[in-house]
């Protein structure tokens, strides 16, 4: 039978060398001992638990480390993309290419700018009508001319004197629209006004109604010698459009 290894020293000797295939049993103090020991390591860990000195914080290496210190820190190199001319003839070249575009923008906004405001801008037909020049002297006293201006009838009358008296003289605060016969007319004589009546856009007839100036048959409203309504459903006077006394005996409406 061979000696027994060192570490069994602490067990307990055979009955017999013939029972060999049983187990050895440790001896009591042996086990005392690495009781002993087992409470010193557990006692020792809790103290260092306690103290802080032991470290929780896990230490992890990853296996994908890049050798280099600081890889995504290196330029990579573009000199075989580099232009080999000069840098003075390479930012002439950039300022003709940008001055160019800028000039072609320039123009293209121009053209786009005149082309909307010439499709919004009046035709010449309507430019035409857009004012009117009107000859007074073929006007005789007391007598109403119909023209036509932007679509509409625009009646001009030649008032008499008794006219004009009749129409300063009325009471026009009493009136449904009160308007003075001055704010009306720039010269006395000459009363210019649309002829579209303000109920429903018929046409007055001149010299005519109640109150010797214009009536509408429609429905019935009255207008005085100064085109103020005096009766029947209208709710405004007729209306005064724009217009000058270039000369004497002319006028331009509009």
């Amino acid at each position: 039978m061979p000696p027994l290894p060192p570490s069994s020293r602490g067990f307990l000797k055979l009955r017999s060398p013939h029972h060999t295939s049983r187990l050895l049993t440790p001896a009591p103090q042996c086990l005392a001992q690495a009781a002993a020991q087992q409470q010193r390591r557990t006692r020792a860990t809790a103290a260092e638990e306690h103290s802080g000195e032991y470290d929780r914080t896990p230490k992890f290496d990853s296996p994908f480390k890049s050798k280099e210190a600081n890889p995504t820190t290196n330029i990579p190199s573009f000199k075989n993309y580099m232009s080999k001319r000069p840098e003075t003839s390479n930012k002439l070249f950039q300022y003709f290419m940008v001055g160019g575009m800028g000039l072609l923008s320039a123009a293209g906004a121009k053209a786009t700018v005149q082309d909307f405001l010439v499709n919004m801008s009046a035709s010449a037909d309507v430019l035409a009508q857009a004012k009117v020049e009107i000859d007074l002297g073929q006007i005789p006293e007391g007598k109403n001319v119909i023209i036509k201006w932007r679509g509409k009838p625009v009646f001009i009358r030649h008032r008499t004197a008794d006219e004009i008296k009749e129409a300063e003289g009325e009471k026009w605060e009493q009136l449904r629209d009160p308007q003075p016969d001055s704010e009306r007319v720039k010269k006395p004589e000459w009363l210019i006004m649309l002829g579209v009546c303000t109920h429903l856009g018929c046409v007055p007839i001149g010299e005519a109604g109640d109150f010797g100036g214009w009536f509408c048959p429609c429905h019935g409203s009255h207008y005085d010698v100064s085109g103020r309504v005096r009766k029947g459903p209208a709710p405004l006077n007729l209306e005064i459009p724009m217009y000058d006394f270039p000369e004497e005996e002319k006028v331009i409406i509009g």
